[in-house]
């Protein structure tokens, strides 16, 4: 009797065995044609994004605008994301405030926020700290933007330094441009041994004249 060989499938094109074969490469568990480092960032991470770079709350409105998603959308998105944080107990919150979005340190993370601000007191302040704290000084109140065109330079960093160390604080809002204003504190003149600002030495000289709208904030 004559053996014969077991009988094999017919295929047909486009079967599964016209499939494209693995080759060691690609990802099982990514379609084949697409571009992994192309893909836009979820809606959650591109609030967050942006979120964690603002020095004001930002309006649902504005989010919008620049993630190009409904407003509605973006709302839902952002009050998730803040019950998100207070149920996990994060070390931040994501608060509505003013109009706006924006993160700040949980309540009960202060007493830890102040210490670490405390102990980098002893350091020495940059050029540009200096700089930006006797604008700050001579021109109080004043706005980041303000501070900008007196020294020539973007000073929304260093203004944030000076805040985190407590020399500066927000003084109110702009009442034509609603900017934020800042003055300096208590803290700033315990630092100078002042007892007020009027004891600061005579530099209003030397500062910068030709900017359009500056002696407005002396008023």
């Amino acid at each position: 009797m004559t053996d014969t060989p077991p009988h094999e499938p017919e295929t047909t094109p486009g079967g599964p065995h016209d499939e494209i074969p693995y080759d060691g490469t690609q990802d099982p568990a990514e379609p084949y044609g697409e571009d992994p480092q192309q893909a836009e960032p979820s809606l959650r991470a591109g609030l967050e994004a942006i979120l964690l770079v603002v020095d004001e709350p930002v309006p649902e409105v504005t989010l919008a605008q620049i993630l190009e998603r409904p407003r509605h959308e973006v709302a839902a998105t952002l009050r998730e994301l803040a019950a998100e944080y207070t149920a996990q107990e994060r070390g931040f919150d994501l608060r509505e405030i003013a109009g706006g979005w924006r993160f700040y340190t949980r309540d009960v993370c202060a007493p830890l926020v102040e210490r670490f601000v405390r102990d980098g007191q002893q350091a020495r302040l940059t050029q540009a700290a200096l700089e930006t704290l006797a604008v700050v000084a001579y021109r109080q109140p004043v706005s980041r933007a303000r501070v900008s065109a007196i020294r020539g330079v973007n000073s929304d960093g260093v203004i944030r330094t000076l805040t985190l160390r407590g020399l500066i604080e927000e003084a109110g809002h702009d009442p034509e441009h609603q900017a934020v204003l800042y003055r300096t504190t208590g803290y700033f003149l315990e630092r100078l041994g002042l007892n007020s600002l009027e004891e600061l030495p005579d530099l209003a000289p030397y500062l910068p004249d030709d900017v359009e709208g500056i002696e407005e904030l002396q008023q």
